[in-house]
């Protein structure tokens, strides 16, 4: 891949890439823990922020790029472990939550509250998706 303007090209032997990938993967949670601090803070919009299958599409670009590919996957993975590990109900940081309440509290949570939490928490879920593919749809026509 030829870099872009201001970017720099280094190529790695196999040991320094396993070597600088877990550091790579630790700084890309760390970007997506500010990136919700500047959400939370309005700093950057919501809207504008998240994109779905159509915008992880154009991501990727228009042409096959090996670099690319690689770059972006390892990318979308960590963001996809870090968001899974949020503790909303029906993710597996809901269930955490959930674990971490049953060793504080020394009780599990009742079945009912347990089964309405992951509605709820199935329902969130739900809503951000369509509002993603909504959103992704939305910049395909208004360009944005």
């Amino acid at each position: 891949m030829v870099p872009e303007e201001g970017q720099l090209s280094v190529n790695y032997s196999l040991g320094q890439s396993i070597a600088l990938g877990p550091q790579k993967a630790v700084e890309v949670i760390f970007v997506q823990l500010k990136a919700f601090r500047k959400i939370f803070n309005g700093d950057i919009s919501f809207r504008k922020s998240l994109s779905g299958p159509i915008g992880m599409a154009q991501a990727y670009g228009g042409e096959w790029d090996w670099e690319r590919f690689w770059r972006m996957t390892g990318l979308l993975s960590m963001v996809l472990a870090f968001m899974n590990l949020l503790p909303i109900p029906a993710l597996d940081g809901g269930y955490v939550m959930f674990l971490l309440y049953e060793m504080v509290s020394g009780r599990e949570p009742s079945e009912r509250f347990f089964e309405n939490a992951l509605k709820v928490g199935m329902a969130l879920l739900l809503v951000l998706m369509v509002f993603v593919f909504y959103n992704d749809i939305a910049k395909l026509f208004t360009g944005g």
